[in-house]
């Protein structure tokens, strides 16, 4: 499985760091961004190259993070094909891969830990999406909005 992982300056250090775990335990994973810490930079510019990468199937999953987790999720969200959801504790990056099937995790730089990211990072990795009936027929639903409000 190849991952994308993305950061704005309030994130960056956080990637760099996790960029090495993710290494360490085997994972490819690819970096779309920041390169470079800059102060003015915006989530928006950093989180659409993965969220694209995404969406045509580059990359299987992907992590972001910016210093709340939300703009980088509200801005992912809007490629079509990305399931974005800024996710605190471990349940939730489960559950969202097994009921949603989340693709693409956003986490808080400045409003949680590396050793929490780490924790929510393995068990949204290791999470597969069910395809039961319902979770599908939700699913549907979803995508479905997402054609209609297309333009």
């Amino acid at each position: 499985m190849k991952i994308g992982i993305a950061a704005d300056h309030a994130g960056f250090e956080q990637k760099e760091q996790l960029l090495k775990l993710l290494a360490d335990n085997g994972y490819q994973v690819e970096d779309y961004g920041a390169f470079t810490y800059d102060a003015t930079d915006d989530y928006p510019d950093i989180v659409v190259p993965l969220a694209e990468a995404i969406s045509n199937g580059e990359v299987s999953k992907g992590i972001a993070v910016c210093g709340s987790g939300v703009g980088v999720s509200v801005a992912a969200n809007k490629i079509p094909g990305v399931r974005a959801a800024l996710v605190t504790e471990s349940y939730s990056a489960h559950q969202g891969v097994e009921h949603d099937d989340m693709n693409l995790l956003c986490l808080g730089g400045r409003v949680i830990g590396l050793v929490l990211m780490w924790e929510i990072i393995q068990a949204y990795l290791k999470a597969n999406y069910d395809g039961g009936e319902r979770f599908q027929r939700r699913l549907d639903k979803v995508i479905a909005l997402e054609k209609k409000y297309r333009i």
